[in-house]
């Protein structure tokens, strides 16, 4: 056991610790981590290279979110519903209790470098999303289309006469992703048994039991999965905002200052001379990376699933889903904390912090609002991520039903354990699972990008034709 601690904690320093160090006049530093260095110069690249799609395109965005189906496939999903699958997945206890931790670690100055991050990170979300629509393949078992960048990775390596099923890279990341899931089930299990056992003292069996059931009688089913989503993410994401713009509006007076803090910290002398600014940067940087999961090869599972007129719009609408998720439900998170007196959280961290926030401009029902909604959160990321598992299991173990139910229980087994377990080692499966699915995807998304980049030129000639 200490052989795999060490093995793990190996491979996580690797992906995610600082790889290199760089000073900063005042005696201040930067660590950058190897998937930083990876994540940030693609994304510059990609923004370059679509003409600084997320602000040229962004009115666009908001205009395909509104058309249906492009055609009656049985089974299929729209571009919109593929949208609601990565929303429900990328907004998890990240955008709560990460966010929070964030400013703890960085200072409000860590917000700034959050929505930089996920601006870059949007042009990653479109060629990665483009890219998986343009690879994807009917579903026999499902119905519809699947595929993502195992499928797409495939193309890159192996020839299209060739009768080879698989390729190593692919096959890896496809085994990344289902590693990572399964880290990030037990996650989720622990998030909402602590977050009922604060607000409600319900002792953590009672949560995962019920968790676990209501999980596996959607996830079991042939295509609950959407239904369901179609239903929660709207819901959740929409009174998350709505309650953050309640607070902003009780505390509109501050608003000036909280922004000036935000600019000042993101930017300030002070933090350079004290010897923070390295802190403020990576902290809003990261969680950006942690939370939209641009260039991770994630979202292009189920963007691979839309059924959609061209690829570059489902593109675009993955995009968005980066703006929707850093920029919106982020910012709610941000603001709430620095809308709180910082007396009142001082020496608190995570979910007690965020409920202490929520105690403060709320009472109890801010409390008890905070922990349903993060039981949403999760919720609808566990049904998400098993939706994202469908085409990996697919590729990697062909197409029968014993291969996804048998997953789909694995994964069940660990929200059950994660709900009732402190934290282990194994937790970090998750983010090593997301660093590897990283490195691998981008073995093929920065070649194949051309591609990415003649169907947005293409979309774009017929718009204005």
């Amino acid at each position: 056991m200490n052989i795999l601690k060490l093995i793990f904690t190996s491979v996580y320093q690797f992906l995610w610790g600082d790889l290199i160090t760089l000073p900063l006049p005042g005696g201040s530093s930067v660590g950058l981590s190897l998937l930083v260095l990876i994540l940030i110069p693609t994304g510059i690249y990609f923004t370059l290279r679509t003409k600084f799609l997320p602000f040229r395109l962004f009115t666009e965005m908001l205009k395909i979110t509104t058309e249906k189906k492009s055609t009656s496939e049985k089974n299929s999903i729209s571009g919109v519903q593929a949208l609601i699958i990565s929303t429900a997945t990328r907004v998890g206890m990240g955008n709560l209790v990460g966010v929070v931790a964030a400013i703890s670690a960085g200072g409000a100055g860590a917000v700034f470098w959050m929505w930089v991050t996920a601006l870059l990170g949007s042009s990653t979300a479109f060629i990665e999303a483009t890219l998986a629509q343009i690879y994807k393949e009917k579903d026999p078992l499902y119905g519809g289309y699947r595929g993502g960048p195992a499928y797409y990775i495939h193309h890159f390596f192996v020839k299209k006469d060739s009768k080879r099923k698989h390729s190593v890279i692919a096959c890896l990341f496809a085994v990344s992703g289902l590693i990572c899931w399964c880290g990030i089930s037990q996650v989720i299990g622990n998030s909402v048994s602590s977050a009922f056992t604060n607000a409600f003292q319900v002792p953590p069996i009672y949560t995962t039991v019920l968790l676990v059931f209501v999980a596996a009688i959607i996830v079991l089913r042939k295509n609950a999965t959407v239904k369901v989503l179609d239903v929660i993410v709207p819901i959740m994401a929409g009174f998350y905002f709505l309650m953050t713009l309640f607070i902003i509006f009780t505390n509109i007076t501050q608003l000036p200052a909280i922004f000036q803090q935000i600019f000042t910290e993101a930017f300030g002398l002070r933090q350079v001379v004290a010897g923070g600014f390295g802190t403020v940067l990576m902290n809003g940087a990261k969680r950006g990376l942690f939370s939209n999961e641009a260039g991770s090869g994630s979202a292009p599972c189920a963007a691979a699933a839309a059924d959609i007129s061209h690829p570059a719009k489902e593109g675009l609408l993955q995009a968005f889903g980066v703006f929707i998720d850093t920029i919106i439900i982020c910012s709610c998170s941000a603001m709430i904390m620095l809308l709180t007196p910082s007396e009142l959280t001082q020496g608190l961290a995570g979910m007690d912090l965020l409920q202490a926030a929520m105690n403060y401009h709320l009472g109890t029902f801010g409390v008890i609002f905070i922990a349903v909604i993060l039981w949403l959160f999760s919720f609808s990321t566990f049904i998400g991520i098993l939706f994202y598992a469908r085409p990996n299991i697919a590729y990697l173990f062909g197409d029968n039903w014993l291969s996804q139910n048998l997953y789909k229980i694995l994964a069940l087994i660990m929200l059950f354990i994660g709900g009732l377990a402190a934290y282990t080692f194994v937790w970090d499966l998750g983010d090593i699972g997301i660093g590897l699915m990283t490195i691998f995807n981008m073995i093929a998304l920065i070649p194949l990008s051309h591609q990415a980049i003649e169907s947005l030129k293409d979309y774009e000639n017929q718009k204005n034709q």
